[in-house]
């Protein structure tokens, strides 16, 4: 399974942390958490969402053992 982990204000809008999910593409798995977590709606589209530490495009397949990380745009320098 992929684990997706939250941070910041993604974390707050998600209500967790952490989740291991199942989606076999980036963009279905952004689909899918604000499918089930409708906090993310508004923020997911200005989140970097890393693949293992690398953008990627939303087509990009995942194999089940990718950890995503969902960072918010940060404050601050």
């Amino acid at each position: 399974m992929t684990t997706v982990r939250y941070f910041a204000a993604a974390e707050e809008a998600a209500g967790l942390a952490s989740e291991q999910r199942t989606e076999s593409t980036l963009d279905a798995l952004r689909v899918g958490i604000v499918a089930d977590h409708a906090g993310l709606a508004g923020i997911l589209p200005r989140c970097a969402v890393l693949v293992d530490g690398c953008r990627h495009d939303d087509d990009v397949a995942l194999s089940g053992s990718e950890t995503i990380d969902v960072l918010p745009p940060f404050a601050g320098g």
